[in-house]
């Protein structure tokens, strides 16, 4: 059998016979795991791995509605009710041990009446839950405006309820948005039925509430910035519609793929906010590439209006058709390794968009993210600072790949 097999290339011609060899394809999961990792970005996602489920906790805590109002006592859930939810939030070992973890953010008491243990947030916790509901507070005419450039940025100029119901939080929006943003302003956003999908809306933008001079992408505004450099080390020629690009630590830049890349970044491509004929541009092999280069726009855009640059890669796939963005999200983060680090921590895939990250912080922060930082330290901190009583690190400091390492006096040496 492997004879004949020997003899059949032999008589093919060289293409041919290389086609035949490589023609096993790189499956998905394949592909994920033979990305090249950054050691910040891997470090930063194993320590929010443990954020999330303490974000998951905190919210069924400050969603529970007792009679204890009246008396004016924090929210509380019973131990053995998250305990029965400890899969579905991923607690290996139990909520009980999870809780006990983080002393900083929960406490554990005795309910007097129900005679069974019960849980809520340490003074520190929710100091910062109402810091980061200040914060968002202030914000709202920046949340606004995120809203209406994401609406901006559809082909129909609408978007599903539920799709921005999955990202709120990653714009900024308060808990109550549906009431307090989109009813509110009623002059620039309107809630129709989807007509397809029954009890399903939409969200749409009334009228041209921005002018089009205004809606400027974040890349573009790099690319205004780096024309302006006095000493700009390129030709401003190749900047018009470039993207910028830092790679992981240790990846191996052959030549051929800065060739392409090179190439890739002279492609002239649709911005995120303007109008185009998704039809029409698949019937050429140039009109693909460049509807790939309008996809990577947008998402960049997207990552962009995030309050912390990052989101989940399941969030962003449920925008993909309201986009116009025919491409797998996933194969996209991982085709443009300089833009986007695709990171698998936490039973989740998450992207960040490197350009907005030094040393695992944001370059730019905003008040919002400072006050989500806050719980991340509480996070890291973890059960150290007990044994003097201390309920808030009383240093920090910052390691050689930029997270933060909290010392607290009672720390060991």
């Amino acid at each position: 059998m492997l004879t004949q097999l020997l003899s059949k290339l032999n008589h093919q011609p060289p293409t041919t016979t290389i086609l035949l060899l490589l023609r096993r394809k790189t499956t998905s999961a394949e592909y994920v795991a033979s990305r090249n990792r950054d050691p910040t970005f891997e470090k930063l996602m194993d320590k929010y791995k443990n954020l999330f489920k303490v974000i998951s906790i905190q919210n069924l805590i400050l969603g529970t509605t007792t009679t204890n109002n009246a008396t004016a006592s924090p929210p509380a859930v019973s131990v053995d009710f998250l305990n029965r939810l400890s899969q579905r939030l991923h607690l290996n070992r139990g909520a009980t041990h999870f809780l006990r973890k983080y002393p900083h953010i929960f406490h554990i008491f005795h309910h007097p009446t129900k005679l069974q243990p019960f849980c809520t947030l340490t003074e520190s916790a929710l100091k910062i839950t109402q810091q980061e509901a200040a914060a968002i507070n202030a914000s709202l005419p920046l949340v606004i405006n995120r809203l209406v450039r994401m609406l901006s940025m559809s082909v129909t100029k609408t978007l599903p309820l539920r799709a921005i119901f999955k990202v709120f939080r990653e714009l900024g929006l308060p808990d109550d948005f549906e009431d307090s943003v989109i009813l509110k302003k009623s002059n620039l956003f309107a809630l129709v039925d989807s007509g397809i999908e029954p009890n399903t809306h939409l969200l749409k933008l009334v009228g041209d509430v921005i002018p089009k001079s205004e809606l400027v992408a974040a890349v573009d505004s790099w690319r205004v910035m780096e024309c302006c450099k006095e000493d700009v080390g390129v030709d401003r020629n190749e900047i018009l519609y470039s993207f910028k690009h830092s790679y992981p630590p240790g990846m191996k830049l052959r030549r051929s793929f800065k060739a392409k890349v090179k190439e890739w970044e002279k492609l002239k491509y649709v911005g995120p906010y303007e109008a185009v004929e998704i039809g029409e541009k698949r019937k050429s092999k140039i009109g693909t590439m460049e509807m790939e280069k309008r996809a990577v726009g947008i998402v960049h855009e997207f990552l962009s209006l995030t309050v912390e640059k990052m989101v989940e890669v399941e969030k962003i796939s449920h925008f993909r058709k309201w986009f116009g963005i025919d491409l797998n999200i996933r194969d996209l983060f991982l085709d443009h390794p300089g833009i986007f680090y695709l990171s698998t921590k936490g039973y989740r895939h998450t992207v960040f968009l490197r350009e907005a990250y030094e040393r695992g912080c944001l370059i730019e922060p905003n008040p919002v993210y400072e006050a989500r930082r806050k719980l991340f330290d509480l996070v890291i901190l973890g059960r150290r600072g007990l044994s003097r009583g201390h309920s808030e690190p009383t240093s920090v400091r910052q390691g050689d790949d930029g997270i933060d390492e909290l010392k607290t006096d009672s720390d060991e040496d």
